[in-house]
């Protein structure tokens, strides 16, 4: 699932320009012009906030003591072209994750941001399907503490539907997604792995849509 960041900065191209990056990342992004916007915004799930200090006629310490209020865990960067010792000390004591000064390399806000969710979710890449839990990043699968293998693709394949709950897929599209673009052969080999898959994984709910293809329920 990806994470959701919302981003509050009153210079459009600024804030433009780190929506993009963090979209390119993988990053749901929303961008928000003024602590209005954002204030209405306060009751939505985030991940990251990242904020200007500098907001029309109030600022973006004002902002994170309002978020607080609302969730006192969520992860904020704050930005500013003040780079001022005070200014961080102040970001610091009302909770904020880190600190960047304008200008600053877009690029080098995405590398910030990438290493706070990774500290902060760390235990996010662990899912519990129909009883087995599934570590995205090991590549592991584990059913009542012991280890079950699976080959490359038995993993792809089941991701694929464990990030996609509830979709329907065509083997065509199975094949397209899970194998590549040279793959030559017939579909039948998502049938052969789904098999593999299901004597594996008997618990897994993946249902069988008769002329159709495949979901997990």
């Amino acid at each position: 699932m990806k994470k959701i960041i919302n981003i509050v900065e009153d210079e459009k191209d600024l804030n433009e320009l780190v929506k993009r990056y963090l979209e390119k990342e993988g990053y749901t992004v929303y961008s928000y012009l003024t602590f209005d916007e954002a204030y209405s915004h306060l009751d939505d799930y985030v991940d990251l906030w990242i904020l200007d200090i500098m907001l029309d006629d109030k600022s973006g310490f004002d902002l994170i003591e309002e978020i607080r209020n609302h969730n006192a865990n969520v992860p904020v960067i704050f930005m500013s072209a003040r780079d001022k010792e005070f200014d961080r000390i102040i970001g610091l004591e009302k909770g904020s994750d880190d600190y960047i000064t304008k200008p600053f390399s877009p690029k080098e806000l995405v590398l910030r941001v990438n290493n706070i969710i990774k500290r902060v979710y760390k235990d996010d890449n662990k899912i519990m399907v129909d009883g087995y839990e599934i570590d995205s990043n090991q590549r592991t699968v584990y059913f009542e503490g012991k280890q079950i293998d699976l080959t490359t693709k038995e993993f792809d394949l089941l991701m694929l539907f464990v990030k996609n709950r509830g979709t329907a897929f065509l083997r065509e599209q199975i094949l397209e997604k899970v194998w590549d673009d040279n793959f030559y052969g017939s579909d039948r080999v998502v049938d052969d792995t789904m098999r593999r898959l299901r004597k594996k994984l008997p618990l897994i709910n993946i249902q069988t849509i008769y002329g159709f293809g495949y979901r997990l329920g």
